[in-house]
């Protein structure tokens, strides 16, 4: 009897330990679209200062990476969307890895390439890159292979490509782009790589406040849902991970490539808000909970981000996301 009680809470214990190691780190993204930021290197300090051990980049810049070398630091780097169509050459995507990996590596730590992002033959602002996409991806993955690197590449897609999103379990992507993300999902698939994902529950307040109350989408709502959800990150990632499995993308891992909340510049966008958000968005995924689709499931999250950026384009409140202000003082009090 005393045998069998210390195997269960041995195995207890075990599980405890494999649930906290499973734990992702919370990565900040570096946007650079600010005339007032600290120089790459202090950037890098900064993040080592704050224990910030993930990064992702949209795009591959020398001075960024040259400060990242010995950092341990784990990056996302971006191709960005203008740089697709060449990239559908075999030989432009080995020289693009050859330039802007393999010259880092081993010195900086390359987690993921995130060919393109949000892009969508629905979107105006970036149809015209559909046709490039996929080819670009295949590109990059027979580069790596080539250079026997071991670095996951995927594409950052957006939640406006879903549809039938409430409740969650009947989430699809939408039937007009469906021969344009379903062989997305199949090259991840064939090649055990990730899905990106950038999750902002303040656009799905901001977008229809009178059915997402604003509790919900900060995590502070006590009771669930009809559907059974607390909280409306949970709920538009589960709506992801349904759709890609409906896409053909079953047990693909998501990776929540940006996640954030204004400060300023808009309805909802308030210091007290985008702490609340931010404050508990770690919270919520440094407890290893996952979603209620896949509980226990670790969620690798990055927040959007660093610095605010007062030259990015746009409505205003995308000047505001910084969980820092350019001078590098804090504007809410975060653990990360």
């Amino acid at each position: 009897m005393m045998a069998n009680l210390f195997m269960f809470v041995f195995v207890g214990m075990v599980m405890t330990y494999l649930q906290i190691i499973e734990a992702q780190p919370i990565g900040v993204c570096y946007g650079r679209n600010g005339n007032n930021l600290p120089s790459a290197q202090d950037v890098v300090n900064f993040y080592k200062a704050n224990g910030i051990t993930n990064m992702r980049v949209y795009d591959p810049i020398a001075e960024t990476l040259t400060a990242l070398k010995g950092s341990n630091i784990e990056i996302i780097v971006d191709i960005p969307n203008d740089n697709l169509e060449a990239l559908t050459d075999p030989n432009a995507a080995a020289n693009w890895v050859n330039a802007n990996i393999v010259a880092y590596s081993p010195d900086v730590k390359f987690k993921y390439i995130n060919v393109g992002n949000e892009v969508s033959p629905s979107n105006v602002a970036t149809s015209k890159f559909a046709p490039f996409l996929l080819p670009a991806l295949q590109n990059v993955q027979q580069a790596i292979t080539k250079f026997q690197l071991q670095v996951k590449v995927s594409t950052a897609i957006e939640t406006g490509i879903l549809t039938n999103t409430y409740p969650p379990s009947e989430s699809v992507f939408r039937g007009d782009i469906s021969d344009f993300i379903n062989p997305l999902i199949g090259f991840l698939k064939q090649n055990n790589l990730p899905v990106l994902a950038n999750i902002y529950p303040y656009f799905g307040y901001l977008g229809d406040p009178a059915h997402v109350p604003l509790p919900y989408a900060l995590f502070t709502q006590q009771n669930p849902d009809p559907s059974g959800y607390h909280n409306l990150f949970d709920a538009m990632l589960d709506a992801t991970y349904y759709a890609v499995e409906k896409a053909g993308g079953e047990n693909l891992p998501i990776v929540v490539s940006e996640s954030g909340w204004p400060s300023a510049g808009g309805d909802g966008a308030s210091i007290d808000n985008g702490g609340t958000y931010y404050t508990n968005l770690i919270s919520h995924v440094k407890s290893g909970a996952g979603t209620p689709h896949k509980p226990g499931t670790a969620i690798e999250t990055y927040l959007f981000a660093m610095f605010d950026e007062n030259i990015k384009i746009g409505a205003e409140t995308e000047k505001h996301f910084g969980v820092f202000h350019p001078d590098k003082t804090p504007k809410y009090n975060l653990k990360f």
